[in-house]
């Protein structure tokens, strides 16, 4: 048995190594012949002799020569064939994105405002201060350059130090210390403004002013959280109020003289350039709790009572209307402001009966203080229209819309109510409840496509997100190197919510191309924001905010304007030294990179929180440090 087994073994051995050498021997022919093969398909030739004759001239041509047409040799070169002439031209969009570098603009413009040009707004009425409005340059007449910091800007000081103190060089202009020298507005001392917190109707600062206000309202409980403030000076009231966990929006026009709005932004107060005139205030209704007028000059009892319709459009339910100055207390102070007896008890006449035919309540008044209250709701105000022959409730319309939108002699209406107790539009929770809890608009659904959940997963996914953006910028994750902060394209806010926590505030912009319109939203979680078209300039001074976020900005605006002239804006209203975190499609910061990388900025492109392999990526820029030259400098500018 064992010896068939081993023969049977040994016959496998042997028919193996026959079949090895079979295939050994098959193999080299067969490459050969699929050789000749394909030899024979790409010949030109009729014959296997001529195809072969093909082989033997291409193998036998020297490496160094090459044939002309004269059959002569000539040495080869290695010069390119192709140069940049023979390139097609580049797409209009992809040559903007090459743009390197934009030339600094002329000193002299170093406080350059384009929508609120004094030259410019010249040509405009008078009447009303409508030359004072927003009056934007047309394409042709728009700079193509940057603006400089003064010679000898240095960054300002951090909050609170801010509140008290600005550099000169930053703002350059004494005139406002000799004019309200007595009212401690603003000193001058070396090489700094000394800012002490007085004002023409708080001798004694405005911190005891806001404790007055405090005797007559409650500031403390948490139901007063935004505020506005009309004619505002150097905004010293809005500056005592942000330690108070009140955020006031400031607002006065630009100065021809002086540049008080500029102080107060140097200060780190939110403000902007703003008149009422005969457009809306960029801003939605029932926005503030508080609006506050201190010897503010505006007409409020001219023109029919416009400028109180426009406050009580922008108050909310049960919001407050706080003057103070003439003609309040006019008993008193009448010699002093070289008014008559009777054109102020006229003035104030008037105030009184556009207040009640608001439905206004009068609440208090003490000494200089007088404030007025707005209704809940209009259950009361619909029947007492009897009485009340003017105002009329406004016909139907969207009373959030304020971008060039025209003011009307008529009351704003309030939402529906039907019970005399109920809040119209919803009971807004207090401070700081305010800011997590789900805004009325959203739980009415007035809001298209805004949920509860949509809300409350948003405000985690900004909290997510700002934590990464500490992660890639150290500036950002420094407490107290940012003050003034912009978001550029805002949506419900909650870039800004995620930064409460830090001693910095947000201009929430809502871009007037976006829906939904959701800036209310942003208002009623206790924050603040503007309406704003990117392709115009922002209502502000150059060198306003620390830190701007651009959340697909560029997207949103791709096809309606420059993306350069909105980069341009940008690097106009921040301050040297100040970064940018933008937010887009990878292609599309690929471009804006390209053309900030020669505007004097360091950027570099990182990963979406969620990693590489999203589209979305993120663009941190810093603008470098530059100023104008000296004044004995001989630099060319446009």
């Amino acid at each position: 048995m064992a010896n068939s087994r081993l023969s049977f073994l040994g016959l496998v051995r042997f028919s193996t190594r026959r079949a090895n050498v079979y295939y050994i021997a098959v193999v080299p022919i067969c490459c050969t012949l699929f050789y000749v093969v394909g030899i024979w398909q790409h010949s030109g030739s009729g014959s296997v002799s001529g195809r072969l004759s093909h082989l033997s001239i291409v193998s036998k041509t020297p490496c160094n020569v090459s044939h002309t047409a004269t059959g002569r040799t000539a040495p080869l070169d290695f010069f390119p064939r192709h140069t940049s002439d023979n390139l097609l031209p580049l797409a209009a969009e992809e040559a903007s994105a090459r743009v390197p570098h934009f030339p600094p603009c002329h000193p002299r413009l170093s406080e350059y405002t384009p929508c609120e040009d004094a030259q410019r707004s010249l040509k405009f009425e008078r009447d009303r201060l409508i030359y004072r409005e927003r009056h934007c340059p047309e394409e042709k007449e728009k700079l193509r350059c940057r603006i400089p910091a003064p010679h000898g800007y240095r960054l300002p000081f951090r909050w609170p130090e801010s509140r008290d103190f600005a550099w000169f060089a930053n703002v350059p202009h004494r005139e406002l210390t000799v004019e309200k020298k007595n009212q401690n507005w603003v000193r001058f001392n070396g090489d700094r403004f000394h800012f002490p917190g007085g004002g023409t109707m708080f001798p004694n600062g405005a911190g005891a002013y806001i404790d007055d206000i405090g005797k007559l309202i409650n500031l403390k409980d948490g139901s007063v959280r935004t505020a506005l403030d009309t004619g505002c000076g150097v905004a010293s009231w809005g500056a005592y109020l942000l330690p108070r966990d009140i955020l006031a929006v400031s607002f006065a026009p630009r100065d021809t003289h002086e540049a008080q709005v500029q102080f107060a932004l140097e200060r780190g107060v939110p403000a902007l350039i703003g008149v009422l005139a005969s457009n809306r205030l960029p801003y939605p209704s029932r926005a503030f709790d508080v609006a506050h007028c201190s010897r503010c000059l505006i007409p409020w009892g001219q023109y029919d009572g416009l400028f109180l319709m426009e406050i009580d459009r922008v108050l909310r339910p049960g919001g407050y209307w706080i003057l103070s100055g003439p003609p309040i207390n006019w008993e008193r102070h009448w010699r002093g402001w070289e008014r008559t007896t009777k054109d102020l008890k006229a003035e104030q006449s008037r105030i009184e009966t556009i207040a009640r035919s608001l439905c206004w309540k009068r609440l208090k008044q003490k000494e200089d203080i007088a404030i007025w209250q707005k209704p809940t709701n209009h259950i009361h105000c619909r029947i007492n229209r009897k009485v009340f022959k003017f105002p009329q409730f406004c016909p139907a319309q969207d009373p959030d819309k304020a971008w060039y939108k025209k003011m009307e002699t008529c009351i704003t209406p309030l939402p529906d109510a039907y019970d005399i107790r109920e809040v119209a539009g919803g009971q807004l929770a207090r401070w700081p409840e305010r800011l997590t809890a789900v805004p009325p608009r959203i739980k009415s659904g007035s809001s298209e496509g805004i949920t509860a959940e949509t809300f409350t997963e948003n405000t985690e996914l900004w909290k997510r997100r700002v934590a990464h953006y500490k992660s890639l910028d150290y500036q950002l994750a420094e407490r107290g190197r940012y003050s003034n902060c912009l978001d550029m394209n805002a949506y419900l806010g909650g870039f800004a919510a995620a930064l409460v926590g830090d001693p910095a505030w947000v201009m929430n912009v809502v871009p007037v191309e976006v829906r939904p319109n959701t800036l209310g939203i942003v208002y009623e979680r206790g924050l603040i924001g503007t309406y704003q078209d990117w392709c115009e300039a922002m209502s502000t001074y150059p060198r306003t905010y620390d830190f701007i976020h651009a959340d697909s900005v560029f997207t949103i605006y791709k096809d309606r304007c420059d993306t350069g002239d909105i980069l341009l804006e940008m690097d106009r209203i921040l301050r040297p030294e100040g970064s940018i975190i933008f937010r887009d499609d990878v292609d599309m910061l690929v471009k804006v990179k390209a053309i900030i990388d020669g505007m004097q900025y360091e950027s570099r492109i990182a990963d979406h929180e969620d990693g590489p392999l999203n589209r979305e990526k993120i663009l941190l820029a810093k603008k470098l440090y530059w100023t104008a030259p000296s004044p004995q400098g001989t630099k060319t500018y446009i």
